[in-house]
């Protein structure tokens, strides 16, 4: 295998058949010159650099110069502009050298520029065989390719190269050579790395027993840019490599050029021996061949962070949210939530910002407080941007939803990386743990004076209710609010505390919110009623064995003496109004019935009233007779003596009558 130490560091290349004998250039200024006794006939100007130099040379290898000088109107044209040339001055020189028949040192830092220059220039071999096409086609594949140093070096100088280098493959070819040494064997490297601890000999590759950590290429590749990052990571994941691997190495990526991403993170500042994004061009070589490995290009370590700027990092936000492996917990939730705060900041487009909490939601249960606290950089409604975390249980909650309905899936199958493989929870479990977290999370927003009471509510009851065992955390959060919001009428401060069920709050909560004056007073006394239901239960269990409940007071006297005098008193006036309303009712209740029997007595004597008053006297007396006989009537015959009273009955009107007339 081809390194570094395997070669010199330049492979000289020259050729002697142009006839024009040099002893090479020398430079004065800005001006380089052939040492010749011929004078030159033309000049080339590529930048602030000029080139006095002579036709012949060149165009004996260059086709660019014979079409150009040939096809021109003016035959006698002895000055050329090539500012667009690729590789600038640095590499025109060595081509005029080689022109000129100098040697020329082919190392891994101009081989790309002299590649692309040559080109441009069109050194191909149909002006003469073993041009420099052919010369430097052969060092890149016979040389750069194969080792793992070179490689890299080489792709870090195609930055400045586009779009030469990619039409020529030099990037394609240098990103698959780096896949594939990275996902070899670790066991089988003999190339040098950055971070291989040095040997105590002189020996450039490293001992047979050392062992080589999984992420030794993490550093190496952290130098290139960002596109160039994601070229290597997509060729290494097209050769299979393990989807944990290829996430650690985002993360290393990430807090190396996003200083925002480096709180928390491994590796986050590099070491003294890595490599810094400074130009390949200015970068210094130590020592031979044989000290090989990345770790020694040279260069200033604060000029790492400085040099990336505002755009530079949305596009470097933007490319590691389009690379992240698709398999759940490859990196940490803490990463992308970090990464999503960096998104919102620098105003990433928002169909990534979607994707990138849809990831979140899906490991959600995994964060911490601290992570989602996250400024609102977008409005300044309130300190923190609480509609992103809404947005984020939501995904999760769809989430959990999916993976309970479907019956194939398995929510630990993909979940074997920094753990040890340990299984993902039971999604009752994640919820758990969600809530806790919701909990906390509205604790520290509640002390937000603009936190609007309707988004306080809608977050808090946000998950279902079999997610929370117990409600500390949720009074908790609603004693902040109240802290934080004095202000709020007594129906806010009702609305509120329905957020939280008094049943299932602890002994610690319920004896402070029997104390909390900032409570309504009926949320206060359901705790008080929830608190004395336990204890009536656990007397009712007692008897039939020992009860697992241990009530917080032991009787109702130390119970109200637990609460405050304000409560107390506030109790004292609502009895007595209660038995002023109750005593009123009484009242009501017996004047009612007073005024019914009136109602009913005056409508008796106006059914009296009612009746016809124009009756003759013997009309009256006529109806009082017969009413008479008609009672005795019925007594006689009630006694057995029907007979003798209807004898009687019927002489009695008959005298009567008869002392009438």
């Amino acid at each position: 295998m081809w390194e570094s130490g395997d070669y010199d560091t330049g492979s000289p290349i020259s050729t002697a058949k142009n006839g024009l004998h040099t002893d090479g250039f020398h430079q004065r200024g800005h001006s380089w010159f052939v040492s010749t006794d011929i004078p030159s006939d033309i000049l080339v100007q590529i930048g602030d650099i000029t080139f006095h130099l002579h036709k012949f040379p060149l165009l004996s290898r260059c086709a660019k110069m014979n079409r150009i000088i040939y096809e021109s109107r003016d035959g006698e044209i002895n000055k050329l502009c090539l500012d667009d040339l690729p590789g600038g001055a640095d590499a025109f020189e060595l081509a005029a050298k080689f022109c000129y028949g100098v040697a020329v040192n082919l190392t891994a830092t101009n081989i790309s520029g002299l590649r692309c220059a040559a080109e441009y220039l069109e050194m191909t071999e149909d002006l003469e065989e073993g041009n420099l096409i052919f010369k430097t086609e052969a060092f890149l594949s016979y040389v750069v390719l194969s080792s793992w140093r070179d490689s890299i070096v080489v792709l870090k100088s195609c930055e400045n190269l586009s779009p030469w280098a990619e039409n020529l493959q030099i990037v394609r070819r240098c990103s698959e050579s780096i896949a594939w040494k990275a996902c070899a064997n670790p066991k089988g490297i003999r190339w040098q790395y950055t971070g291989k601890p040095r040997s105590s000999s002189n020996e450039s590759s490293p001992s047979r027993g050392a062992l080589v950590p999984p992420d030794w290429w993490f550093e190496d590749v952290s130098i290139l840019r960002i596109d160039h990052f994601v070229r290597v990571v997509t060729a290494i994941k097209v050769k299979g490599m393990r989807y944990e691997l290829i996430g650690a190495a985002i993360v290393h990526y990430g807090s190396k050029w996003l200083p925002g991403l480096a709180e928390g993170a491994a590796a986050a500042a590099p070491s003294d021996e890595g490599c810094s994004i400074s130009s390949i061009s200015n970068a210094a070589w130590k020592g031979g061949g044989g000290s090989g490995g990345l770790h020694v290009i040279v260069a200033e370590n604060h000029e790492f962070p400085t040099t990336v700027q505002t755009k530079d990092q949305r596009m470097i936000v933007e490319s590691l949210i389009s690379i992240i492996p698709q398999q759940r917990d490859c990196v940490s939730c803490s990463f992308l939530l970090r990464l999503l705060r960096m998104a919102n900041m620098l105003k990433v487009a928002p169909a990534l910002v979607t994707e990138l909490e849809k990831r979140v939601g899906m490991q959600f249960e995994h964060a911490t407080l601290s992570d989602l606290l996250i400024p609102c950089f977008n409005t300044k409604e309130t300190i923190y941007d609480v509609d992103l975390v809404q947005r984020l249980l939501e995904h999760f909650l769809v989430q959990e939803q999916s993976e309970g309905s479907s019956p194939t899936r398995h929510p630990s199958s993909d979940l074997k990386m920094y753990d040890g493989g340990s299984q993902r929870g039971s999604h009752l479990n994640a919820k758990m743990r969600v809530a806790r977290l919701v909990d906390g999370y509205l604790t520290e927003v509640a002390r937000d004076r603009n936190m609007s009471l309707t988004k306080f509510q809608v977050l808090a009851e946000a998950l279902p209710e079999s997610a929370r065992t117990s409600d500390d955390g949720l009074y908790r959060a609603v004693d902040s609010y109240l802290k934080a919001h004095p202000t709020l009428t007594e129906h806010e401060r009702k609305r509120l505390c329905r957020v939280m069920e008094c049943q299932k709050l602890s002994m610690d909560a319920c004896m402070h919110a029997a104390q909390n004056e900032r409570l309504p007073l009926r949320v206060v006394v359901q705790v008080l009623f929830s608190e004395q239901m336990k204890i009536s239960n656990a007397l009712a269990l007692k008897e039939g064995g020992e009860s697992q409940y241990q009530p917080m007071v032991p009787n109702r006297k130390t119970l109200l003496e637990g609460t405050p005098q304000s409560f107390q008193e506030g109790w004292t006036t609502a009895k007595k109004d209660i038995n002023t309303l109750k005593f009123e009712v009484e009242s009501v209740k017996a004047k009612y019935s007073e005024l019914q029997n009136e109602m009913e007595a005056l409508q008796r004597e106006l059914n009296k009233l009612a009746k016809p008053k124009q009756t003759s006297a013997w009309t009256s007396g006529w109806k009082k007779l017969s009413k008479f006989t008609n009672t005795k009537t019925t007594e006689a015959n009630d006694n057995g003596s029907q007979v003798a009273t209807a004898d009687q009955t019927r002489k009695t009107p008959r005298r009567w009558r008869n002392s009438i007339s």
